[in-house]
Parts: C-alpha cells; sequence; structure tokens
C-alpha cells in the first residue's frame, strides 16, 4: 500500500536552482515597477518568492488539469486519464482492469496504469477505506515551499549564482552592488562626463559622491532622482578617467590620474619576486610561526578571522614601514572597508590617541593599505614598532594606534651599510618612542643608504641563499651564543628584499649548515658549507 507523497518541489530544487527566462522577465518588470536600482539581496528575496509562487500555481493547475485525481475509493474506465499525487502528480492512462484478490479488503479492482516513459503500475480501486482517498494539499509549513527557510538555508548559494548569471546578461547592469535594468537608464553624454571630470579634479580628484556630480553636470533629478543617479554611476563607471572608490554602500568617485602613486602601482618595497621553495620542508613550528607572522604573502588556508575580533596587533616589517603601507593580512583584512566592485577604496583611519583624522586607501588586489608614511614619522615607528588596528563604530573609518612610550634609549637591533655597499647589523643605543617587538625591531639610521643596497640588489640579483647566508652571520654576531632565531631573520631579510617566511624557513630545514638548537633557534656552521 503507497504512503501519500506531500505536495513539495523535488528534492534538490533549490540546489539546482538556474536563472530561467521568465525569471530574467520578472526580474526586469520588477525593477521597472519599484524605479529603484535594487540590490543582489533584494533582488533574489523578490526572486524567491515569485519561484514559490509560481511553483505553487503550478501544482495546482496540474490538479485542475481537467484529469481526474486517483483515489482508491474510485472505480475507473479504460482509456481513462489519472494524476497520481502520490507520484509527484504524474499523468497516466487506464490499461486494463481486472478483480482485486485479497480477502481482508473485500470486493475491490486493481488498475493497470501506463505513465509517459511507458511505465505499468499497478493501483486498487473500488477502495473505500484507504489513506489516499484524502488527496494532499500544498504543505505551506514545509520549508522547501517557504520563503524565510530556503533564504536561511540557500540564500547565500542562491545569490552567488543569481550574480552570477546577471552578470553575463547584457541587458542588467550593477553599479556599487545595484542592479537596473540598461535600457532605461538616462543618457549621459560626453559633455557630461567632462563636467565631472572638472568638478573633480577642483576638489583634488575627490573623492565625491554622485550627489554632488549631478548638482554640477546638469542633469534634471525631477523625473526619478534615483535613476538618474544610477544612471550617471554607469556612466562614470564604464570612463577609465574616473575610479568608484567608496566602502561597500557608498558611492564615491575620484579621478584615477590624481590617485596618490601608491595606489596605482605598487611601492618598489613590497614587490616581491617569487622564491619556488618546497613548503613541505616546513616543521609545525615553522608553520605556527609562519602564521603569527601574517605575512600577506603567506599562501596560508587558515581559515577567515571571526568577524567579532575587533582589534589586532601587526609588527611592521621594513618594506611596509618605508612604503608607509599596512599588510592587509588574513587577521585584519576584515577591520578595513570592503566593496563591492572596485579593487581601491579610499577610506579615513582615525589616530587612537590623537583623534586625528587622515585619507587612507585600501588596495585590496594587492593586499596592502597605503597613506601612513607621515603618521609613521610623528608617532616615531620604526621596524618592528607594534601597530595597533581597531574597528570603528562609524562606517569607512578604522582606528590605528602605536603606544608611545617616553623617549629612552634602548640596544635595538641597528642597521648600516659598509663602505663596500654591504649591510652591517650591530646593537646601537636608539630613542624608541613606540612599543616594539624585541625580536623583529630594526633601527634605520640612513635609509637613503638602505634605498641605494634595494637598488644596488636589484640590479645584480643577488642569489636568495646568499642573502640568506650573509643575514645570518652578521645576526649571529649579536648573540653571545651565536644563535639567529627564525623571526629575526625574517625581519632582516625583509631589510634588503621583500621576501615572506615560508622561503627563508624551507632554507633553514633543507640547508645542513643552518643548524636548529631548540625554540627556532638556529647556528650556522662554516664547516657544513662546502
Amino acid at each position: 500500500m503507497m504512503a501519500a507523497a506531500p505536495l513539495l518541489l523535488r528534492e534538490d530544487y533549490w540546489e539546482t536552482f538556474e536563472l530561467l527566462g521568465e525569471d530574467r522577465e520578472f526580474l526586469y518588470s520588477y525593477l521597472m515597477d519599484t524605479e529603484t536600482p535594487l540590490t543582489t539581496p533584494e533582488l533574489l528575496t523578490a526572486l524567491v518568492k515569485e519561484r514559490i509562487q509560481r511553483e505553487k500555481a503550478a501544482i495546482e493547475a496540474q490538479r485542475r488539469s481537467g484529469d481526474d485525481i486517483y483515489l482508491p475509493k474510485d472505480t475507473y474506465k479504460l482509456d481513462q486519464h489519472l494524476v497520481f499525487p502520490a507520484f509527484n502528480w504524474q499523468r497516466g492512462q487506464v490499461k486494463g482492469i481486472r478483480p482485486g484478490q485479497n480477502p481482508d479488503l473485500g470486493e475491490f479492482q486493481v488498475i493497470e496504469v501506463a505513465f509517459k516513459e511507458g511505465e505499468l503500475k499497478e493501483f486498487a480501486s473500488g477502495l473505500a477505506d484507504h489513506p489516499l482517498n484524502n488527496p494532499p494539499e500544498i504543505e505551506i509549513e514545509e520549508p522547501s515551499l517557504d520563503q524565510a527557510a530556503v533564504m536561511e538555508k540557500h540564500g547565500e548559494g542562491l545569490q552567488a549564482r543569481l550574480e552570477a548569471d546577471l552578470l553575463k546578461d547584457a541587458d542588467f547592469v550593477r553599479i556599487a552592488g545595484r542592479w537596473f535594468p540598461r535600457a532605461l537608464l538616462v543618457d549621459i553624454n560626453a559633455g557630461h562626463l567632462n563636467l565631472a571630470e572638472a568638478v573633480l579634479d577642483m576638489s583634488a580628484g575627490g573623492p565625491l559622491p554622485t550627489t554632488s556630480l549631478l548638482e554640477q553636470v546638469g542633469l534634471s533629478t525631477d523625473v526619478n532622482s534615483k535613476l538618474v543617479e544610477f544612471s550617471l554611476d554607469l556612466a562614470l563607471q564604464e570612463d577609465p578617467r574616473f575610479d568608484e572608490v567608496g566602502p561597500a554602500g557608498e558611492v564615491l568617485w575620484f579621478l584615477n590620474r590624481l590617485e596618490p602613486e601608491a595606489v596605482l602601482q605598487i611601492p618598489s618595497w613590497l614587490r616581491y619576486h617569487e622564491i619556488e621553495y618546497d613548503h613541505s620542508l616546513l616543521t609545525n613550528e615553522m608553520l605556527n610561526l609562519e602564521r603569527k607572522l601574517d605575512d600577506e604573502l603567506s599562501n596560508l588556508d587558515s581559515g577567515k578571522p571571526s568577524a567579532a575580533i575587533n582589534e589586532v596587533q601587526v609588527p611592521l616589517i621594513y618594506p611596509h614601514w618605508r612604503a608607509g603601507t599596512l599588510p592587509l593580512t588574513r587577521r585584519v583584512s576584515h577591520l578595513f572597508p570592503t566593496a563591492y566592485e572596485t579593487p581601491r577604496i579610499r577610506f579615513t583611519l582615525v589616530d587612537g590617541e590623537s583623534g586625528q583624522k587622515f585619507p587612507a586607501w585600501v588596495v585590496r588586489q594587492n593586499r596592502y593599505v597605503c597613506g601612513l608614511k607621515e603618521w609613521y614619522e610623528t608617532r616615531g615607528v620604526m621596524p618592528g614598532s607594534q601597530v595597533r588596528i581597531q574597528r570603528s563604530a562609524n562606517p569607512g573609518e578604522v582606528t590605528i594606534q602605536c603606544d608611545t612610550q617616553r623617549g629612552a634609549r634602548d640596544w635595538i637591533r641597528t642597521v648600516l651599510v659598509g663602505s663596500d655597499g654591504g649591510i652591517v647589523f650591530a646593537m646601537l643605543k636608539q630613542i624608541v618612542t613606540a612599543t616594539y617587538d624585541e625580536r623583529m625591531a630594526v633601527a634605520i639610521p640612513d635609509v637613503e643608504a638602505i634605498d641605494l643596497v634595494w637598488k644596488q640588489a636589484q640590479k645584480e640579483r643577488v642569489p636568495f641563499e646568499r642573502t640568506v647566508v650573509n643575514t645570518v652571520r652578521e645576526l649571529s654576531k649579536l648573540n653571545p651564543q651565536s644563535h639567529v632565531h627564525a623571526s629575526e631573520l625574517y625581519a632582516a631579510i625583509n631589510v634588503v628584499r621583500r621576501c615572506p617566511p615560508g622561503p627563508i624557513f624551507a632554507l633553514l630545514a633543507s640547508r645542513p649548515w643552518f643548524i636548529h638548537v631548540g625554540d627556532l633557534h638556529f647556528r650556522f656552521d662554516d664547516s657544513e658549507k662546502a
């Protein structure tokens, strides 16, 4: 005896969701009716509701298609067409009728039914007492037909698929995460765009919101101000002179040619010429240290940090200090503004001690934040200083602080340039006004001399292993045991070339002349080196 099947969508309906032609027509009409550009989540919410209503209507249409619903209590004729709720409302045709042969059920008949695919099944008829005599109703509480339940369970995946499909559709355009039909946009001509460029030019490049530009370019906003604003946004986005640099939810425009150089191209100190190495050589201790150092160039699959973490402390390495940047690492990335489309985001940094605000840029594609050079100088920050980054309550702002201490002379690892142009490390007393990591702190008395070392190294293409060996030799002179810690070496190597921890640690692990003496301290043994 068959059990009644609930009237549901197929089990994988939402997992295999695809945007159909009728879905596109619905979204097009929906945007026309609202006359307002909408975000992907807003469109998805409307589309899921529409899909559920459409599927319910289709099911009801099946039930009312003119064919009889199979109920065991009824009797049927040859060639009669039936609908079977227990088989997902499939249709079948009666091909045979015979008497039933079950004394416990009394007198009844068995009908043979052929389905579309040619499959034959037998069903009871004339049977008064059977659970299928009450046809199922649509189960509104069923999760697959409940909008809130669908959005909660499948929302993220559905949103990704909807966005991917709309991006391929030339009829829809997206600006700052909002969609609208291209055909309905207001015409923006070259004159409007030239005026927008002039307005931004007079504002030192920007950033300015679209509303400020609209006031100057002569576009009427009487009919639908949001549509006019969206149309100008699209025209600006498609013109290479303009960059949309606002954080998610805020549209701000900047002239590309007036953006800081560090925004338009990677500062030379941050450029990494990839070094091939075997990451499997790294011990668990080394892997743990690599995660702790959290270099933005490290390719670590460590998962995403908790969004609840509102403060992260970062020790600066020389390249970021010299470039006036911060590493956009796995640990800190969530603290900085994101954007729907633009790779460059202008935001505001706030000095946690003085409250002073100054502009900065997130360059997510190249994993750094720039605009801190002057702040580093003002706060007495040096390579190895601890910088605290805090989430701000104000959107588009991030708080930054370097705890200060009363200026005192501390023994600090200091980089000097010898008469031969080579790097020399020495322990010298330096005036320090900001807290620092003792293993990573490096004083730089002559920045211009170090710049020359970088240029020379790039010109000569000094082999990486030679750089590591020379640095270990120099650092070992500063320790009575002639030991060098892996993090000290990482910080020191980055004074002369940009390099993440991985290649350095792999070299330490693979060469016999680097002797591990415990706790990631290494000693260099010349006798082991040919």
